[in-house]
């Protein structure tokens, strides 16, 4: 500290000779020299710093602004998406209640078209079991029908000879004769 103040003590001592030298005293030239510079650099500097500093400004008051336009179309645009999702849901659940009730009417009509089906297949069931009866009813007559005729002809071929067999032939002829009578 002594040094300092000596420095400027020593100012006042400098010759006015107009000789200009060096100083050689590290001390006393430095605050001299760093006073002069920074009064250099304020009065110079002054401008260009308040210019970056206005630009600076200018940057961010510009990016705080477009990010609340950003803030704001983001917020709009929530809310459409809220509103157009509030409008699915209802569609949803729309469907939902619609698609559970018509699920239950179709299952109701097939339920209901496979009970007619149902009824429909027993009753062709039934029927088809009646016709294959009576076809079979039919095929066994026929058959008992064509037995006992073979069987009375084989007791008549094996009983009849010619002058029985002529003696037949004569009454059925008779017979005719007088049917024909009758029905002219």
């Amino acid at each position: 500290m002594k040094n300092v103040t000596d420095s400027f003590l020593s100012l006042g001592y400098w010759p006015s000779a107009g000789s200009f030298g060096f100083n050689t005293d590290i001390l006393a030239t430095n605050p001299i020299n760093l006073s002069v510079v920074l009064g250099v650099l304020i009065f110079f500097g002054k401008g260009v710093l308040s210019d970056l500093l206005d630009n600076r400004k200018q940057r961010i008051l510009k990016t705080i602004r477009n990010s609340e336009e950003l803030r704001e179309g983001a917020l709009d645009q929530l809310k459409k998406a809220r509103a157009r999702l509030r409008k699915v849901e209802t569609e949803a659940d729309l469907f939902r209640t619609t698609g559970y009730s018509e699920i239950e009417r179709e299952k109701f009509n097939l339920i209901n078209s496979t009970y007619k089906t149902l009824e429909q297949l027993e009753n062709y069931k039934n029927e088809t079991i009646h016709f294959e009866q009576q076809r079979a009813i039919n095929q066994v007559r026929q058959r008992v029908f064509q037995q006992a005729l073979q069987g009375a002809l084989g007791t008549l071929n094996s009983c009849l000879n010619n002058e029985l067999h002529l003696r037949t032939i004569s009454t059925n002829i008779g017979m005719f004769g007088t049917v024909k009578e009758i029905t002219d």
